[in-house]
């Protein structure tokens, strides 16, 4: 059994189209290597931080996203090896171990489809498009009733239905 803790920029942008984990980005692992009869299994938990746009106010923002790895490793020959299909087991290729493929399928499921910047956020205004966390209190627009507006050209401003 051996541990490692290693920090390793990412060579290629992982992620959704709203969310990801930048290229050069620092992916910080700490990970635990035993050695099982079948293989080498490697459990630990890789952190860095996505970068993304809200999808209600479209703002960007950072956020930290962890992500959990147990996957088994075969040695080649291994009844493992050589009783499951090539895309069900990773294997031990000239003794190396290829994490790129598991951290990158375990990030993807880690990102939210639906990115926001706070659980909160309440968008924006969906008349003048301004944010509304920015906006100031009771932001809103006097809407008239359009069964109202060839009448409200007619009354005083006085007396003009409520909208």
């Amino acid at each position: 059994m051996r541990e490692e803790r290693r920090s390793v920029a990412l060579p290629a942008r992982i992620g959704l189209d709203m969310i990801g984990i930048p290229a050069g980005e620092v992916l910080d692992m700490d990970l635990r290597l035993e050695a099982v009869s079948e293989g080498v299994l490697v459990t630990g938990s890789v952190h860095s931080e996505a970068t993304g746009e809200c999808v209600r106010c479209l703002e960007d923002f950072r956020d930290e996203v962890e992500i959990s790895v147990t996957e088994l490793f075969a040695y080649p020959g291994s009844a493992t090896s050589e009783t499951t299909d090539e895309d069900e087991v990773h294997r031990i290729e000239d003794e190396l171990i290829d994490l790129e493929p598991v951290i990158t399928d375990a990030f993807g499921l880690a990102l939210p489809l639906q990115p926001m910047c706070a659980d909160d956020c309440p968008g924006l205004c969906s008349e003048c498009g301004v944010r509304l966390a920015i906006a100031e209190s009771g932001h809103s627009h006097e809407i008239l009733d359009p069964r109202w507006a060839a009448l409200a050209d007619k009354l005083p401003s006085n007396e003009r239905p409520e909208a």
